[in-house]
C-alpha cells in the first residue's frame, strides 16, 4: 500500500519529488525564514492530552462501508455489506468493523463533518490544516498554504529530548508539512516497514565502521565548512539553513539512547505484536504507540489506498478486518497502559465517498467517487467521552444534516485537547497575520 497511486496517479515517489522541489524553490525557502510569534493574549485551553496519533486514510475512505452504513437505503446506495450493532444501542457499523463496533464506548464517532473541496489536493489540505486552500487546487496538487496539525503541535509541544517532535510513517501526507513555520517542524519520515525482520530507521543506528568519535569529528568538520560558505542569517534567505534542521535531527537520533529504544520494536512481546497485526499498518500503529510513549507529541500513520472508484467491496473485504483490528488494538493498548487519557487518537481521510454506486468505463466492478458532503471521523483519548456519536447524515448518506460541522471545528478540537489555542495569531514571513484556525470553535460534545 505504501506507493499505491490514487485516481490522480499521485504516489509516494511523487510526494518526495515534489516536496524536495518545493524546498529548493525560492518561494518555499522564503517561507522557511521566519516563524510568526503569537499575538493572542491570555492563556490557551487547558490541555487534556499532550500527544496525538493521526491515522491518515489517504484517498478518501467510504463512510458507508465503515462507520455510517445505510441499511434502509436502496441497494445501489447501501451496497453489498450488511450492518452490525455496536456497543451503543441504536448505532450501527458496517459488518467488517467488528472490534471497533464492540469497543465504541472507548471512543467517539463524528458523522457530520462536510466541506466543499472534492479533490484530493484541496481536501487533504483542508482536513490536515483546518484552512481551506486560498486558490483553486487540482486533484494531484502538493498543497502547502498553511501549517499542518503535526507541524503546529511540534512547534507548540516539542521538547529537546533527542527525538524529533513530529514523525510520519511511511511517508508524509501531501499537506502534512510546516508551510511557513519552517523546516524545523517538518515531519521526520520513517519509510521502512516495521513488519520486516531487518527493520531499520535511517540515521538511528551508527554504521559499524563509524565510531562515535569519528562521527563527532565529521560533525565538527561539517560545521566549520558550513560557517565558511554560508550566511548565518535566516533573513538573508540562505537555502542551506533549511537542511540544517534535518541534519541536526539525524545527529540527535544517532546519539540518543531514547531514540534507539523507541525504535527497537523487537522489545515488544510476540503477543502484543500479533495483537496489532503482522502487517505494515498494524506494526506502524504499534511503533506510533512506542514513539508517543517516548515523548513524541505528534505521529502520523499514513495509510494510503482508500480511493475506491472501482472494486470497493472486493478490496474492503480484504482490508477492513485487519484495519479494524489494528485501530481497535491501538486504542485498547493505550487504555491498558494508562496512556489513553493523555494521548489523542484520530482516524480520517480527506472526504467520504458518493452515496450512489457507479461502474467506471472499462471496469466490471462498482465503486464510489469523491464526496465531500459527508464523512466519518474517529476520535479517542484526551478526555474524549466514549460512546459519543456526533451528528448524522441523511437516509441515503448524501449529506450531513444533523449537527453539521466543518474541518475548522475538527482541527480546533484537536488543538483544544492538546492545550493549543486554535485562535492563536501567527505571522507569515511577509508579515501577514493569520489564525491557526479561522473558526476556532471546537466540537463541544468532545471536550
Amino acid at each position: 500500500m505504501r506507493n499505491q497511486p490514487r485516481c490522480d496517479g499521485f504516489t509516494r515517489r511523487n510526494s518526495l519529488q515534489l516536496g524536495l522541489g518545493a524546498m529548493l524553490g525560492a518561494g518555499f525557502v522564503d517561507s522557511l525564514r521566519a516563524v510568526g510569534e503569537s499575538q493572542h493574549a491570555g492563556r490557551g485551553p487547558i490541555a487534556k492530552a499532550n500527544r496525538c496519533i493521526l491515522i491518515w486514510m489517504d484517498g478518501g475512505p467510504t463512510h458507508f462501508e465503515t462507520f455510517d452504513p445505510k441499511p434502509d437505503a436502496p441497494l445501489e446506495y447501501r451496497g453489498e455489506f450488511s450492518d452490525i450493532e455496536t456497543a451503543v444501542p441504536g448505532v450501527a457499523y458496517s459488518e467488517h468493523m467488528v472490534k471497533l463496533a464492540a469497543s465504541l464506548n472507548d471512543y467517539a464517532m463524528i458523522r457530520s463533518i462536510r466541506h466543499d473541496q472534492g479533490n484530493h489536493g484541496a481536501g487533504n489540505h483542508y482536513m490536515t490544516t483546518g484552512a481551506p486552500p486560498r486558490i483553486p487546487v487540482g486533484c494531484g496538487a502538493f498543497v502547502s498554504f498553511h501549517p499542518s496539525m503535526g507541524s503546529v503541535v511540534a512547534k507548540e509541544l516539542g521538547k529537546d529530548n533527542g527525538l524529533p517532535p513530529y514523525f510520519s510513517m511511511p511517508q508524509m501526507a501531501r499537506s502534512g508539512g510546516p508551510s511557513f513555520l519552517g523546516a524545523k517542524y517538518a515531519p521526520f519520515v520513517v519509510d521502512d516497514d516495521p513488519n520486516r525482520d531487518k527493520f531499520k530507521v535511517r540515521d538511528v543506528a551508527l554504521p559499524r565502521d563509524l565510531t562515535d568519535l569519528r562521527f563527532g569529528s565529521r560533525t565538527d568538520l561539517r560545521a566549520k565548512i558550513d560557517n565558511m560558505v554560508r550566511i548565518n542569517d535566516e533573513s538573508a534567505g540562505d537555502p542551506l539553513l533549511a537542511f540544517d534542521e534535518y541534519f541536526q535531527q539525524g545527529h540527535n537520533l544517532v546519539t540518543s539512547p531514547e531514540a534507539q529504544k523507541a525504535f527497537d520494536i523487537e522489545q515488544e512481546s510476540l503477543e502484543i505484536r500479533d495483537r496489532y497485526g503482522r502487517n505494515g499498518f498494524g506494526q506502524r500503529c504499534l511503533l506510533a504507540r512506542r514513539l508517543v510513549e517516548a515523548g513524541v507529541p505528534f505521529v502520523t500513520v499514513y495509510d494510503g489506498g482508500w480511493d475506491h472508484h472501482s472494486n470497493i467491496f472486493g478490496a474492503l473485504r480484504k482490508r477492513l478486518p485487519d484495519w479494524d483490528n489494528s485501530v481497535a488494538t491501538l486504542i485498547q493498548d493505550l487504555k491498558e497502559r494508562g496512556l489513553l487519557d493523555s494521548t489523542l487518537v484520530v482516524a480520517l481521510g480527506e472526504f467520504g465517498r458518493t452515496p450512489k454506486l457507479s461502474t467506471l468505463a472499462g471496469s466490471s466492478t462498482p465503486g464510489r467517487d469523491h464526496w465531500a458532503n459527508a464523512m466519518s471521523v474517529l476520535m479517542a483519548g484526551g478526555g474524549t467521552p466514549g460512546g459519543t456519536v456526533v451528528g448524522a447524515t441523511d437516509r441515503k448518506g448524501f449529506s450531513a444534516v444533523d449537527r453539521v460541522l466543518s474541518p475548522e471545528n475538527f482541527v480546533s478540537t484537536v488543538y483544544h485537547k492538546l492545550g493549543i489555542d486554535p485562535g492563536k495569531i501567527v505571522y507569515t514571513p511577509e508579515g501577514r497575520p493569520t489564525h491557526l484556525v479561522s473558526n476556532s470553535t471546537p466540537i463541544t460534545e468532545l471536550i
